[in-house]
């Protein structure tokens, strides 16, 4: 028998889901515990085989002495690693990620680089101030068939957008740490770099969708020289984690026009305190004061009641239960991805 462990409170249309998928396995115990308090949920640990959570503490990985596989319900685990690696002198834990929502963040990746090349934001705005027809004198489009588009990363979110794109014709690049790791079918043809060839790659290129994991190598990865290397018409899209980009870098390239535009879901500060209007912007510096930006607040991954998401968690859980070993998206805690 497994016993998985969900730790938060799984709502009603979820649950349903995930009880038909597998809660009526013979082979598999699912709990969806009443009370979700830590301390609830640690007095629960010690059965489980699978936990399916985001941050577990440290008391509730001790606990677990069963535990054999943690899943993470979404693709980011830099928050992970450490504990995780501190958990491995002890014990082997099997840590997973989930790419359930990659479609939707390709999507939003595309839509955010088509409102920053077409200039949907500023003529909004000036519809809504009644301005009927600025015109190209203004905010002109910017033609995504003559760009050069460079992919940051090449996982499951940076193929999806390699395919959407395709159809618009422009050139591609590619940046990926790994390319012995996995077969690759290129959706398009495209020049093809590795880790180390960063500037290489930047200078090939004026259009950056950034799609990678936050590691100890990729923390500050674009910053004042990279940017640079992108140039006046560069544009840059960020869907990643926003520290992969230095902040007052990014700021500055913007304000100053050493590249001309951003579009940008990921932050720099998750709890931002409110100013004295009651205002509350996820950055230290005032990028909301930009003209050549588009601002998105971590929502990529919406919708987040779609249901599939959760199939890559479902066929692990099974995979599990039959004995299999191969079990699919598996972090290398040393290359934290």
């Amino acid at each position: 028998m497994t016993t998985v462990l969900f730790t938060w409170n799984v709502e009603e249309r979820l649950r349903d889901f995930l009880d038909n998928r597998i809660g009526t396995l013979p082979s598999i115990e699912v709990i969806f515990p009443a009370d979700t308090s830590p301390q609830a949920i640690v007095k629960l640990a010690p059965s489980a085989d699978i936990i399916v959570g985001w941050r577990p503490t440290e008391e509730l990985l001790l606990a677990a002495k069963k535990l054999q596989l943690f899943i993470n319900p979404g693709a980011g685990v830099q928050h992970l690693i450490e504990p995780f690696k501190r958990l491995g002198r002890s014990r082997e834990v099997q840590l997973a990620n989930c790419h359930g929502n990659s479609y939707f963040v390709a999507q939003h990746a595309v839509a955010l680089l088509l409102a920053l090349m077409n200039k949907i934001i500023p003529h909004h705005n000036w519809m809504v101030a009644g301005k009927w027809r600025k015109g190209d004198k203004d905010a002109k489009s910017i033609p995504i068939k003559e760009r050069k588009i460079g992919l940051l990363g090449y996982g499951a979110i940076n193929t999806k957008a390699h395919k959407f794109l395709a159809s618009f014709d422009p050139e591609f690049s590619i940046l990926r740490k790994d390319w012995g790791k996995h077969d690759v079918h290129l959706p398009a043809p495209a020049k093809k770099f590795s880790f180390s060839e960063l500037h290489l790659f930047l200078d090939e290129i004026d259009t950056l969708i950034v799609a990678m994991p936050l590691t100890s190598l990729t923390h500050d990865l674009i910053r004042t020289r990279e940017l640079d290397l992108l140039g006046s018409r560069g544009l840059v899209v960020n869907v990643a984690r926003g520290q992969i980009i230095n902040e007052e870098a990014l700021f500055i390239a913007l304000k100053k026009k050493i590249i001309a535009g951003a579009a940008i879901d990921v932050w720099y500060d998750y709890h931002p305190t409110p100013d004295s209007h009651g205002r509350r912007y996820p950055f230290s510096l005032p990028f909301q004061q930009l003209e050549n930006v588009v601002l998105s607040p971590h929502r990529a991954a919406s919708p987040f009641d779609d249901l599939q998401r959760w199939s890559e968690i479902i066929e692990n859980i099974e995979r599990f239960s039959k004995g299999d070993k191969e079990l699919i998206n598996i972090i290398d805690l040393e290359k934290e991805y």
